[in-house]
Formats: structure tokens, sequence, C-alpha cells
């Protein structure tokens, strides 16, 4: 991950419309949108559950996805493992980081052997300790997501990642709702995930749009995440709340001019802030005097531009005498009276 900017990842998910070429061309157009990143999941159907119509699989939350059986949804969206190597190394090719999700032990040590640089843990997995231990392990970063964490989830997280002896670890605040609403977001956590927890924190952002990312960034995110697809007419599971091209370039714009504007904690006199100076208030004669008039309100103000003395001084100055005649608009100085 990045150390002096945030780590913009494009989530491919399961925007890949079933086809290689698809998400090759997913990668690419990530690139040119400006990610740092592009991740993929690791999982089968077999692997995340089982093939049961029984009530308890079928998604009825008001969803997108209503209706479905969690083993056909996932059947459908899963990326082939066979498609993971070609995709890392086109990754490599064209600049950016790829990694991954996994969703069992079976998925992270497939990932081993592509020798990932970091692991994401995904927000309905933050409760399955044995696996983050299993990932935690391996002592890559870890990035994990909050969407339906407890602060008893997340202690429970880091603790296990820690005893493993990893503790390269980034929270994520999350919105477990496809699209989120900006009400629920709530991106004050992200700087109360840093100080609570003492790591890095970020946001994995399902909200429609751009706004949030930038908020979040000024808010201290380390690490933005964002459902990525190369164009929405492909569809999916995903599609409906995932940025294309544009929209992605948009958003790492966005971030990129939010960093500069952040900057860092700045009090320097620079030669702009000199020069800008010139234009600030200062002490000058209003009116033209002669040798022995006294300094008054009527004769000296605080005016524009700044080559004169402080008006600081303005109260001390009130009554001693000019030395010598001067014409009006000259900036006073400590020589003219006494």
């Amino acid at each position: 991950m990045l150390k002096d900017k945030c780590f913009i990842i494009a989530e491919l998910s399961a925007n890949h419309g079933g086809r290689l070429n698809i998400a090759k061309e997913t990668v690419r157009a990530a690139k040119r949108a400006g990610a740092d990143a592009i991740k993929l999941q690791t999982y089968t159907a077999d692997t995340i559950t089982i093939d049961s119509k029984k009530d308890f699989f079928k998604i009825n939350q008001g969803t997108a996805w209503d209706g479905k059986y969690l083993y056909d949804l996932y059947k459908e969206a899963s990326l082939p493992w066979e498609w993971h190597k070609p995709l890392y190394d086109l990754a490599k090719e064209e600049g950016l980081v790829c990694f991954s999700s996994p969703f069992d032990k079976t998925a992270v040590d497939f990932l081993e052997d592509l020798n990932t640089p970091i692991y994401k843990v995904a927000s309905f997995e933050i409760t399955d300790i044995p696996l983050i231990r299993y990932i935690a392990s391996k002592k890559k970063p870890i990035i994990i997501s909050t969407g339906i964490a407890t602060i008893e989830d997340i202690e429970l997280a880091i603790k296990a990642c820690k005893e493993e002896g990893n503790e390269n670890i980034t929270i994520l605040k999350c919105t477990s709702a496809y699209p989120a609403d900006p009400e629920d977001t709530n991106l004050f956590t992200i700087p109360d995930i840093k100080n609570r927890f003492k790591v890095d924190s970020g946001l994995s952002d399902h909200t429609l749009g751009i706004e949030a990312p930038m908020i979040a960034v000024a808010m201290g995110a380390k690490v933005i995440e964002k459902h990525f697809i190369l164009d929405k007419k492909i569809g999916g599971a995903d599609a409906h709340f995932s940025l294309d091209e544009k929209e992605f370039k948009e958003m790492v714009n966005a971030v990129r001019l939010t960093e500069k504007l952040m900057g860092t904690v700045d009090y320097k006199m620079t030669e702009k802030k000199k020069r800008s100076r010139e234009f600030s208030r200062s002490l000058f004669i209003i009116e033209d005097v002669q040798k022995g008039d006294e300094l008054t309100s009527e004769n000296v103000r605080s005016i524009r531009p700044g080559y004169g003395m402080h008006p600081k001084y303005l109260k001390d100055i009130l009554g001693k005498k000019f030395i010598e005649n001067i014409q009006k608009g000259t900036p006073l100085n400590n020589t003219h009276f006494i």
C-alpha cells in the first residue's frame, strides 16, 4: 500500500460478465481510471455456502438480489479460479497491485501460490475468526471491512491478527447495503476507528457517486475501495452500484485533489504569503502633516496596503509628534515621529 497518499482499490467483484476478456479489459480500464489496485474475490458457490432451497438460503432483504438463493447468486457471481493468474499477470504488466478476498482456507492457499501481496476480509466474514487468523498467519498486509461488525467483532478480528504476529492491519468503514444510503454511511467512524483501535482506517464505499470517498480522505482514510465495472450494460450482481471508467476516474481525480487541498499543517511564511501580505493593513499617513503636528486618528489610519507599521502600534503612537513634513499616502514608520 502507499505511504504518502490514499490507496485506491477498484473492486472487480462480480463485474466480469462471465467472460475472461471482459475481466481483463476491466483491469486495463482500472489502470486508465487511476486506480492503484484491482481486487478480486476468491470463492466458489460450494466454498461460501451450500446448495439448499430452504428459506434460510433465500435472499429477502429488500435488495436487488431478493428472491435468489445464495448458492445460485454466488455461482453466477464467482470469478473462476483459473482466471486469477492471468489477471494477476496482467495487473502486474499494467502497474497495478492485484489481490483478493478469500472466503475459506483453500482460497488462502490458492492465493499464496499466486504470491498475493495483500489480503482483504469481506464484511460478512469479519465474524469468521478462524479464517482471519489463517489469513493473518501469512504475514501479508490485511484489510478488513466492517459492514456488519460490532465493536467486539472488530476487537476480536484485530486481536486474532496480532496473536498471529500480524500488525499490518487496515480497518475499513463499510455500510453493507447495495447501494448504501448517505444517512447510513457515518463517515465520522473513519477517524474513530483509527483512534479507538490504533490501526489505519479507510472506506469500502457502496454509496452511489463519488462524494463519500472525497469526504473520507478528508477524514483521514488511507484506503478507498469502490466497485468498478467496464460498462454497466454488462449487468450482473453488482452492476447497479458500481462505477464505470469515467465515473471512477472522476472519483480518483476528486480524491487526489482532496489530498492536495488537505496538505499538511503549515504556518510557515512562504514567498507567496509574503507577497500577499502587501495587501494587508498597515499604518499610513492619510493627510499632509507638518513638523510638530501630533499623530491623531485623523491623520494616521490602518488601511491597505501593508507597507507601513503594524496596526497593533496605533494606540501607542497617538499623541506623539511628527519630526518632518510628510505627504498624504506615506507609509508610517518609526523614523517619522518622537
